[in-house]
């Protein structure tokens, strides 16, 4: 399928054993300087067999280490500096090799590298799969909030090799499946419905459901995307939970939680603010809440209290003249930005999760 943007419009191949496909790897990835970051734990699983792909280029590679608290500057840095010291140059490609920490923060360098160079997103987690690896949105992590510097850098490609996820820990597949869930959430109530009817066969990664999942993920997000790719409106959907998810992430520390599992709580909390703002009602929440436990993952957030929350949700992107835009739900298949809404009546939601202390 194709991410439709024009003069930077790109391919998005889903499919078990691209890693591995020759034909794949050079329709994708361009026949010239390429530097592949990955990590410590990706690496012996896959570097040498994407590397055996890549022949006939002058390849580099570098290794980062695993986990979000490494999605720092001084990792991109890192990174800057081994394409100084490969002397590649404006028409160098970094392939990023990895779960969404590696693609963002490797998307981020090579949009800074001489002010922009090629980049392929090779995502191996299916949170990378289905959401960081398409949309162009690179960045690293402050210690203020999540993903506070970054750059709209698209990918040259995107290689989705389904068969990477069957070396996923178990943790890390459930967390990538609350980024599936949330396409449902904001756009699709048939996948939805489809979702809860195939939940235990996605976890058990059966093949065709796995990429029917992938595909129809990526097929909302493209649609998204192409409308509104440096998130002026639109795309603002696709943080659906992720206002919340980065309050937890922030408070915690980043690691202590995985993303998927902060963003599972945070769709949940909005899921709560809609039904006490009277557009969906408890069975639909129940509903949010049943499928966040039948995967797994948790369903009730840290008691970091109501007003750190709020404080540290005041540093989210989405923030316009103080005012914290959230995406909520006018009904289970709908998503809506809004920054309408009662202050107390978010104060209440945020007690009711967090606790009321401060």
């Amino acid at each position: 399928m194709t991410i439709d943007l024009g003069e930077r419009s790109y391919p998005i191949l889903i499919g078990p054993g691209l890693v591995d496909d020759v034909r794949v790897l050079d329709e994708a990835v361009p026949r010239r300087d390429i530097m592949v970051v990955t990590n410590e734990v990706v690496a012996p699983l896959y570097l040498e067999r994407l590397l055996r792909g890549l022949q006939g280029r002058r390849v580099g590679s570098m290794l980062l280490p695993d986990g979000e608290r490494h999605k720092t500057l001084e990792t991109a840095s890192r990174i800057l500096d081994a394409l100084v010291v490969a002397r590649m140059n404006r028409d160098a490609c970094v392939v990023a090799l990895g779960g969404g920490v590696v693609g963002d923060v490797a998307g981020f360098a090579a949009a800074c590298y001489q002010r922009g160079v090629d980049f392929v997103q090779v995502p191996t987690t299916l949170l990378a799969q289905v959401d960081s690896s398409v949309g162009g949105k690179t960045g690293v992590n402050h210690p203020g909030g999540k993903n506070l510097i970054g750059a709209f850098h698209q990918p040259r490609a995107v290689v989705s090799d389904t068969g990477t996820l069957r070396s996923l820990p178990v943790r890390e597949l459930r967390a990538g499946f609350a980024e599936v869930l949330k396409y449902g959430l904001v756009a699709d109530a048939a996948f939805l419905a489809w979702l809860e009817s195939n939940l235990a066969a996605l976890l058990a990664l059966e093949p065709d459901v796995v990429a029917r999942a992938v595909r129809r993920s990526c097929e909302i997000k493209a649609a998204i995307v192409a409308a509104d790719e440096r998130e002026h409106g639109a795309r603002a959907l696709l943080n659906l939970g992720h206002t919340f998810g980065h309050a937890i992430e922030a408070a915690a520390g980043y690691g202590e939680w995985l993303h998927g599992e902060a963003v599972g709580i945070g769709m949940l909390m909005a899921a709560d603010l809609s039904s006490r703002l009277g557009w969906i009602g408890g069975a639909e929440v129940e509903r949010v809440r049943g499928l966040l436990r039948r995967a797994e993952l948790p369903s009730s957030a840290p008691a970091i209290g109501a007003g750190r929350a709020l404080e540290l949700m005041a540093m989210d992107k989405k923030v316009l003249a103080g005012r914290i835009r959230l995406v909520l739900l006018a009904r289970l298949g709908q998503g809506v930005v809004s920054g309408d809404y009662p202050a107390q009546v978010l104060h209440e939601t945020l007690a009711s999760h967090f606790g009321s202390a401060a």
